[in-house]
This record gives C-alpha cells, sequence and structure tokens, in this order.
C-alpha cells in the first residue's frame, strides 16, 4: 500500500491541505459550490492544467495569485472548477413533459399576449437550451407569431461563449433523429466538415449570458418555466434554501421548475409541489 506522502511525491504538484481548504472557501465564496474533501483529487487534475499554462511549479504560487485578486485568473479558476457536463435531450422525459404538457398549458393560458419567457439555468455549452427551442419550435412553429425567448446562464464564460455560438462537433448531435437532423441541425463544409452549428431559427430565440447564481440577477421575468438542472447538487442545503425560493419570486403562477434526476426540493422550500421525475411546479 501506498501512503499519501509517497502518492504525493508521484504527483506532479505537492498539494497541501492548507492550499485545498483555501481553495474550496474560495469556490464556495465564488460560486455557492461545496468541495468535499472527496473532490480533492479532482480540483488536483482540473488546476494542475491551470498551474501548466502558467508555468507555475507549485499550488502555494497559485494560491498566492487568487489572493492577489488577479481577475481574470479568478475567472480561469472558476471556469475550470465547474463541472460542464450536457447533452442535448438530456433526460429526455423533461422534454416529452414539456411539450406534451406544458407548452401546450402555456399557449392556453398566454393566448392574450402570445408571450413566453423561459430561463435555462446552468446552461453549460448550450444543449439544453437549444433542445428547449426545439421543443419550442416543433410545438410553436415561427408562423404563429408569438414572442418566444430563452435566457440561457452559466457561470462560465467559455461555455456562455460556446452555446452563443451554436458550433458543435457532429459526435455532439448523433442521438438526434434524422427529421431534427434536417430541420434544425447545419453541417459544416471544407475544414469545418466535422463540425455543426444550430439553425439561426434556434439561435434567435436564445441569449446567452454569463451569470453567478450566487450573486444579483439583473433579471425581471416572470417565467414561464425555468430549467436548473443538475447545479443544486454542488450547493449547501441553506444556498437550496435561497435559490428556490429566488427562483419562485421569478416564476408565473402554477409555472413549472425542472430539476436534476438526482436533486429535490425535499425539505428545502414549500413553494413548490413535485409532481414527478423531477418536475415541479409553483404553488406560492
Amino acid at each position: 500500500m501506498i501512503n499519501n506522502e509517497g502518492q504525493e511525491r508521484e504527483k506532479e504538484f505537492h498539494f497541501s491541505d492548507k492550499e485545498f481548504k483555501f481553495i474550496s472557501k474560495l469556490v464556495g465564496e465564488r460560486t455557492g459550490i461545496v468541495l468535499s474533501d472527496a473532490k480533492r483529487q479532482m480540483v488536483y487534475g482540473r488546476l494542475s492544467r491551470r498551474l501548466r499554462q502558467l508555468k507555475l511549479t507549485k499550488f502555494s504560487d497559485y494560491c498566492d495569485i487568487l489572493t492577489g485578486g488577479h481577475e481574470g485568473e479568478l475567472i480561469e479558476f472558476t471556469n475550470a472548477i465547474t463541472t460542464n457536463l450536457t447533452a442535448f435531450f438530456r433526460e429526455n422525459h423533461h422534454f416529452e413533459y414539456l411539450k406534451e404538457t406544458v407548452i401546450p398549458q402555456i399557449r392556453r393560458n398566454n393566448a392574450h399576449t402570445k408571450r413566453i419567457r423561459i430561463w435555462s439555468a446552468g446552461c453549460s455549452s448550450g444543449e439544453e437550451p437549444y433542445s428547449i427551442a426545439m421543443c419550442l419550435r416543433e410545438t410553436i412553429p415561427e408562423s404563429a407569431g408569438w414572442d418566444v425567448k430563452i435566457l440561457a446562464t452559466d457561470l462560465d464564460s467559455n461555455m456562455v461563449k460556446r452555446g452563443s455560438e451554436g458550433i458543435y462537433t457532429a459526435d455532439r448531435v448523433e442521438g438526434l433523429s434524422p427529421s431534427r437532423m434536417k430541420k434544425w441541425i447545419r453541417q459544416g463544409t471544407g475544414e469545418n466538415s466535422d463540425k455543426v452549428r444550430m439553425s439561426s431559427k434556434l439561435r434567435e430565440l436564445i441569449t446567452f449570458k454569463e451569470l453567478n447564481l450566487m450573486g444579483d440577477w439583473p433579471i425581471r421575468g416572470p417565467f414561464d418555466f425555468i430549467f436548473c438542472r443538475n447545479v443544486v447538487i454542488y450547493f449547501s442545503k441553506d444556498t437550496q434554501r435561497i435559490l428556490f425560493d429566488r427562483y419562485a419570486d421569478l416564476l408565473a403562477p402554477k409555472a413549472h421548475l425542472f430539476i436534476g434526476h438526482s436533486e429535490s426540493l425535499n425539505k428545502v422550500t414549500e413553494r413548490f409541489n413535485l409532481l414527478g421525475k423531477t418536475i415541479y411546479q409553483k404553488v406560492k
């Protein structure tokens, strides 16, 4: 068996308890994400790349840069730590419920305004809001004359940029049906033949913005539904209570909230009713 000291010698960079605690505290302050000791190896792996890029040899030197408040590196630090795992139509039952139940309800309720507002909070590289946009356009065609807007926000500036561009490697859309590929996906040409781009008919529905959920929200609402999936698993219960209360304040009466498959509002808030499969409806 190799002891911790032996493991540390085999690593490229020394990573002390003090440095991990400093980084965990800074992550909590900037993002609300709680890093347990079990995440130490993940943190080491992600930040080691930053040390190499900065040509540093010690984590202590990197911590000094962060302590100095270098805003550019603080952004890179935050981007490196935050998780960006996503896919088109991930947890597909949410999108089926959206098309079959939620959007028809909204069409009836908002028939007088013909206005729909959606928020994809924690949108990562954009697959989620583009999936929402497909559902909307397949249910409410452009010719129907509805005013539809999707706000897509994420803490990671790199992900926001990628989502805004709407360009992906071809393997990212392999799971889409042939009809969706034909209607919504544009194949690249020449040196970009291995890339695809989302149709302008989808891109025009979505506004991508960088947003820290722990900070101020320059957002008015009301929203007809919100997706916030696989985000709160990193937050403490106290932070979750604040977050979901703020979501409820921005949702229209009886509007829907979609969260991740491993998340729950049980003992977090009483402002939503569970409809099933991590789909909630605002009650107050």
